[in-house]
């Protein structure tokens, strides 16, 4: 399975743990938004798509480059990020909008909350420090293993 994590983790790489975690268990390679040519994202039979949260939402290079997507013709795709709250796939709204739109097969999503100093959080050491922690890495790497699985079934039908 031929298989990349587009990520993009700026701050403290609270993201690109996740990613990297992920990546062990899919054989994945880990690209920057601005390392993909959109349409190259076809020959891969899964693609990830992650960052962490800014504004409520995926980072603005990420969610541009999803809009620059092609008819993406049903390829599955996993959406995961880091954030401040522990609720935090709420904020992938907008990114799992493009992706239904370009005709995505959205496989499942993941969030961890992820040590944020985003502006006045700075000025008290910010929140969830030492976020992700091991716990938040092996629930990254589970959840690889069912989107892995979930993958091997698509490709096993008919």
């Amino acid at each position: 399975m031929k298989s990349v994590i587009v990520c993009l983790s700026i701050h403290h790489g609270n993201t690109l743990k996740i990613a990297q975690k992920m990546a062990e268990v899919l054989g994945a390679e880990i690209k920057k938004p601005s390392e993909v040519k959109p349409k190259d994202l076809l020959n891969y039979d899964l693609v990830g798509f992650g960052s962490g949260i800014y504004a409520f939402r995926h980072h603005r290079e990420v969610l541009k480059l999803a809009k620059n997507l092609p008819d993406m013709q049903q390829k599955p795709v996993f959406i995961f990020s880091t954030s401040g709250a522990k609720d935090g796939i709420k904020f992938h709204k907008a990114l799992r909008q493009i992706l239904e739109e370009k005709n995505c097969q959205i496989l499942d999503e993941f969030n961890c909350l992820g040590w944020d100093t985003f502006g006045p959080l700075k000025l008290i050491g910010g929140l969830n420090k030492n976020r992700p922690n091991q716990e938040d890495l092996n629930l990254a790497t589970n959840f690889a293993k069912k989107i892995k699985e979930k993958v091997f079934h698509l490709s096993h039908r008919g």
